[in-house]
């Protein structure tokens, strides 16, 4: 049973009103994937937890296994970064491809609430994330929406300046350089952008992981062209809702900092915000919540209703 949440609440109505026109752009981190699942009344006693996407902690230290990585301190052997240059120094970068794919077609590849309120209230509406799994894309094809995926080819020497587009129902991608998208290419339809690779379900010859520490050096000096100027332009007239972020972490604050308008207003949903975190969050204009992802979306989906969609 959901109850209204004390303390300050998001805006919900005014999310809620600027996603349906599209004025919202929600940036959806690590912790979107996990947002719990519905469950049977009575628990499956097949269904094993771990069979969900793994954290990028769990997933840094099944590679840490695979890699006899060298150091017993938690804090490394939990950081994705760090642990996959270590894997990509002791082996090559097709096998870390290969071992990512392998983890991660593993798992369930269930939307969860989240993607599929987004889902549902998308009309030429823009989706930002960082993850690799294709979530948001199942729960667009769940509800039958139409989208274009746009991903940032981390691994593709040759497009690295640019992004692949699959327009909607389209089996391969459109390469386009920076220099050849414009603004007006972003209206009427809704967007899935991966500003740090994916996973292609179908097939791996499209597979891309903004993964190692080189990755986000790489992927942070070509910023220009890795998110090109169109898209920021259509930032700039619009707010970022941020979703399963921290903001510890050095690259996605600088990432941050090049894709978001200061004087622009932003939300951010993130429980028990470090004293760190919500002076970052204020420094950049985002009004932080503290509360579940779950019960954001539970509200979410409320008001939603209530509106008869």
């Amino acid at each position: 049973m959901n109850s209204e949440p004390s303390g300050i609440q998001p805006p919900y109505g005014i999310i809620i009103d600027e996603l349906l026109i599209g004025n919202v752009i929600p940036f959806l981190g690590a912790g979107a994937s996990m947002v719990q699942l519905p469950g049977p009344a009575e628990p499956d006693p097949g269904q094993n937890c771990a069979a969900l996407l793994p954290s990028s902690a769990e997933l840094a230290r099944l590679l840490a296994e695979d890699c006899s990585y060298p150091s017993i301190d938690a804090a490394e052997r939990n950081d994705l970064a760090k642990v996959s240059s270590y894997f990509v120094d002791g082996s090559n970068r097709g096998a870390l491809r290969r071992r990512l794919r392998s983890v991660l077609l593993s798992r369930s590849q269930r939307s969860n609430s989240l993607h599929n309120l987004l889902a549902q209230a998308a009309n030429n509406l823009m989706i930002v994330t960082t993850n690799y799994d294709s979530l948001v894309e199942q729960a667009f094809l769940n509800a039958q929406k139409p989208y274009d995926l746009v991903v940032y080819p981390a691994d593709n020497q040759e497009y690295a300046n640019g992004v692949l587009w699959w327009k909607h129902g389209e089996p391969e991608p459109t390469k386009l350089k920076s220099n050849q998208i414009d603004i007006k290419d972003l209206f009427g339809r809704n967007i899935i952008y991966k500003i740090h690779g994916s996973i292609q379900t179908a097939s791996e010859r499209w597979d891309s992981f903004v993964v190692t520490e080189e990755d986000y050096i790489r992927f942070l000096s070509r910023m220009n062209n890795a998110v090109p100027a169109a898209f920021r332009e259509f930032f700039g007239s619009r707010a970022f809702l941020f979703l399963g972020y921290g903001l510890k972490d050095w690259n996605l604050r600088v990432l941050l900092k090049e894709v978001s308008d200061p004087k622009t207003m932003s939300w951010a949903i993130l429980l028990r915000p470090s004293a760190l975190e919500q002076q970052l969050w204020r420094r950049r204009n985002v009004n932080i919540f503290d509360m579940r992802l779950e019960d954001f979306v539970a509200q979410m989906e409320r008001r939603l209703n209530d509106r008869g969609l």
